[in-house]
């Protein structure tokens, strides 16, 4: 048996969290063979639903689930952690955009950069599922000495899986034969699904979708739209999606990636695509073998592209701008 690893997640008792722990402790994430052990992290007033939570984690007596500790000391919840899933934030009601929740969230991240940075491995892996999730994880990377910047990622994958389906049902295919599509810049209504490069089938999308007005109105409209849309329809923000795409990023930035293929999460920037170094940027990217991980580099932009991620990343440049007092220099 392997010795376990410890992942923490904040916002444990809140919809994205209760989705997504049961799944972590039965082994669908980490493997059948990898035990887990699990710091829970909720808001004082979060406490009582958390020790709903335990014991409900307790009564599926899951072979492969360890310890199991829950707490509102960020110290404690992030001791020893190997994966921190930074999912707790304020929600997104309806009518607000990702720029309102910038003042009231980028608070809650410095203090959880700075608490991984004391206590968790310097090894440590950093998911951040809370919006605006791009910035947030710039500010947590920020305050968080000593872990590498290449170990925080923000999450972007539910936009890929939501433009996947999307592609899939415009060509009557199942969503698993669509490759190759990546989501450029924020997770916001400026984010980029490029079409022009995905592949369903393994035939480009534009040779099987020949709407080209569909492709760059309304299929990049519905995607970007995508959250709001769901908010409206039933009255909260996406939650169980959210956490199946939260362990898709985990899965996939733990295991190799398939030949020829890539997937999206926002990675610190190394000037890659012209994107600005340091921003918190979405782009294509691949897991190595050895567990690293790499930008895709040659992936064609074309002028219409081009146009889209440069938007998105101006957006990131004004989202930084924000919270500059947050950035340590």
């Amino acid at each position: 048996m392997k010795a376990p690893i410890t992942v923490s997640v904040t916002g444990a008792a809140g919809q994205i969290g209760y989705a997504l722990l049961f799944r972590i402790a039965s082994g669908a994430v980490f493997g059948s063979d990898q035990p887990v052990n699990l710091r829970l992290i909720e808001i004082e007033p979060g406490m009582g639903a958390l020790q709903g939570v335990m014991m409900e984690l307790d009564d599926c007596a899951f072979p492969l689930l360890g310890e199991v500790v829950g707490t509102s000391d960020l110290d404690e919840g992030f001791k020893d952690a190997d994966w921190a899933l930074l999912v707790g934030s304020v929600p997104r009601k309806a009518g607000m955009e990702r720029k309102d929740l910038i003042g009231i969230n980028g608070k809650i991240f410095t203090g959880q950069g700075e608490a991984i940075a004391r206590t968790a491995k310097k090894t440590a892996k950093v998911l951040v599922v809370g919006n605006p999730c791009n910035t947030n994880a710039l500010i947590a990377m920020s305050n968080a000495a000593g872990i590498p910047k290449e170990n925080f990622f923000a999450m972007t994958r539910l936009d890929e899986n939501r433009a996947k389906s999307q592609l899939a049902q415009k060509a009557g295919v199942h969503q698993s034969k669509v490759t190759n599509l990546c989501i450029w810049g924020n997770h916001s209504a400026t984010q980029y699904p490029d079409f022009t490069n995905a592949l369903i089938d393994g035939k480009p999308v534009t040779e099987v979708i020949t709407d080209k007005a569909w492709l760059e109105g309304e299929f990049i409209a519905t995607v970007q739209q995508r959250g709001a849309a769901i908010i409206k329809a039933r009255g909260a923000s996406s939650a169980a999606s959210a956490a199946n795409a939260a362990l898709d990023t985990v899965i996939s930035l733990t295991n190799p990636t398939p030949e020829g293929d890539w997937h999206s999460v926002a990675v610190c920037s190394d000037g890659s695509y012209g994107i600005e170094a340091g921003l918190m940027a979405s782009m294509p990217i691949r897991t190595k073998a050895d567990g690293t991980w790499e930008v895709v580099q040659g992936v064609p932009v074309d002028e219409f592209s081009r146009g889209k991620i440069d938007a998105s990343i101006d957006e990131l440049r004004e989202e930084r701008e924000a919270v500059a007092d947050l950035i340590p220099a």
